[in-house]
């Protein structure tokens, strides 16, 4: 899978046991891929020391009143860098 900036996007709201690297508030909210940062391998398997594919990186701009619906600026925005297989490209 590879998305381009501007690709609507919602995160997997999956719940795996061990070293996570996606917030659990984001799980379900969905933003817009703001940039591409490239392949790297899975840290995810990395904390465990065992053998880790390689996975496209993504930044993922969210708007605050969608993560939380009484931010006090909820046009503003927060970015998180997002693994492609939390992502799921079926995006309302």
């Amino acid at each position: 899978m590879t998305l381009s900036p501007g690709t609507k996007v919602r995160i997997k709201t999956m719940s795996p046991l061990g070293h996570i690297r996606t917030p659990h508030y984001l799980r379900g909210k969905t933003g817009v891929v703001e940039r591409v940062l490239g392949p790297f391998k899975n840290p995810e398997q990395l904390a465990y020391m065992v053998p880790a594919p390689t996975r496209t990186l993504y930044r993922v701009r969210f708007e605050m009143g969608h993560i939380w619906p009484d931010a006090e600026a909820p046009q503003d925005t927060l970015d998180a860098e997002i693994y492609e297989h939390w992502i799921d490209q079926d995006a309302p």
